[in-house]
């Protein structure tokens, strides 16, 4: 029985050669999924059926050629390519990061123009995608130059949530890319994001400290003391729930970061490191600020076991399913932020 109104989820399907066309059969082997919403793979038909025979899938495809012909209670597969590609598992093959690239451009487009309601992203390799004409570091840099709003990188979880000032930069140059002005773009961005996206009304926020023991006044840098603690200071005057910053080491080894609707690391690796660690396998990337929704798995392509049928699909699926949980609550929180007495007159 179709459903009217069903969240349709468009899918980029990654590097062929990782384990994303993996984890999206057995994300959606699961006819249940199909009550939650309308997937739409952005690859090929033939490359679909050449996954789901290696993989001995029993899942039943729509090959559509157009997004007009995307039907309710299908897994759909749009063919954004028709010609055949060479398959070999757990190896980097530029031409095959040119077929991501497509996928991820087709469905970024659908996601534009309203075809999709959301966009969930299997893992790129982010070597093999770069070209002349697509040079991105990842997803979230090429998504803020497409989508409206300033994107931030948003590690979620049932317990635990991580947004990065600073994300693909290298080390050395975290310090120079902390400003005041980035961090109150950021903090406006994760606290808008706990709002809309998570049903927060006064979010709580914690920084972490740019250098060890937050500088120890001065003796290991001087970042936290003329930039990290003015900022937070000048935040929180303005109503801003926010404190820090944090020594990064024992932050969450103390179970600090459990009094906090969410964590904002200085840098990609304090953040993500300490959030995989305590989540891994049950972790959503989500690209916070946009004006649109994406979500991606916590993890990468894989090569090591891709093509075995090892693959866990549980962060893929919890991916999908955060998707279109931020889509229902985004949309709620829009509607009674427009007309705050609907919700009463009902």
């Amino acid at each position: 029985m179709k459903k009217e109104n069903t969240i349709k989820v468009g899918i980029s399907v990654g590097d062929l050669n990782g384990i994303g066309p993996e984890i999206i059969l057995k994300t959606f082997e699961d006819n249940r999924s199909l009550e939650l919403c309308t997937p739409v793979i952005f690859a090929s038909s033939r490359i679909m059926n050449f996954f789901k025979r290696h993989f001995a899938s029993k899942i039943s495809f729509n090959e559509i050629n157009s997004v007009n012909q995307i039907t309710d209670g299908k897994v759909n597969v749009l063919n954004v390519w028709k010609e055949g590609v060479n398959i070999q598992f757990g190896h980097e093959d530029k031409k095959i990061g040119e077929y991501a690239i497509k996928s991820l451009e087709a469905a970024v487009s659908a996601l534009k123009e309203g075809t999709v309601d959301v966009l969930v992203t299997a893992p790129i390799n982010k070597h093999n995608i770069q070209s002349e004409k697509f040079n991105f570091p990842g997803h979230t840099d090429y998504l803020n130059q497409q989508l409206i709003g300033d994107s931030l990188m948003f590690m979620i979880s049932e317990n635990l949530r991580v947004g990065l000032l600073t994300d693909h930069v290298p080390v050395k140059d975290v310090p120079s890319y902390i400003t005041e002005d980035l961090m109150r773009q950021k903090l406006t961005t994760v606290s808008k994001s706990l709002k809309q996206d998570f049903a927060i009304p006064k979010p709580k926020i914690a920084v972490l400290a740019i250098n060890p023991h937050a500088g120890d006044n001065g003796v290991i840098g001087n970042e936290d003391d003329s930039i990290l603690r003015p900022s937070i200071e000048k935040l929180r005057k303005e109503g801003n729930l926010v404190y820090g910053p944090y020594s990064a080491d024992s932050f969450f080894g103390s179970n600090n970061f459990q009094k906090f609707d969410a964590v904002i690391a200085s840098y990609h690796d304090q953040g993500l490191i300490p959030f995989k660690t305590i989540t891994f396998g049950n972790g959503v990337n989500f690209t916070a600020g946009l004006d649109k929704i994406r979500t991606s798995p916590d993890h990468g392509t894989a090569y090591e076991i891709a093509g075995k049928g090892e693959a866990d699909e549980s962060s893929f699926k919890r991916a999908m399913f955060a998707a279109i949980e931020i889509y229902r609550r985004r949309k709620d929180y829009n509607l009674y932020s427009k007309n705050p007495l609907k919700k009463m007159s009902r």
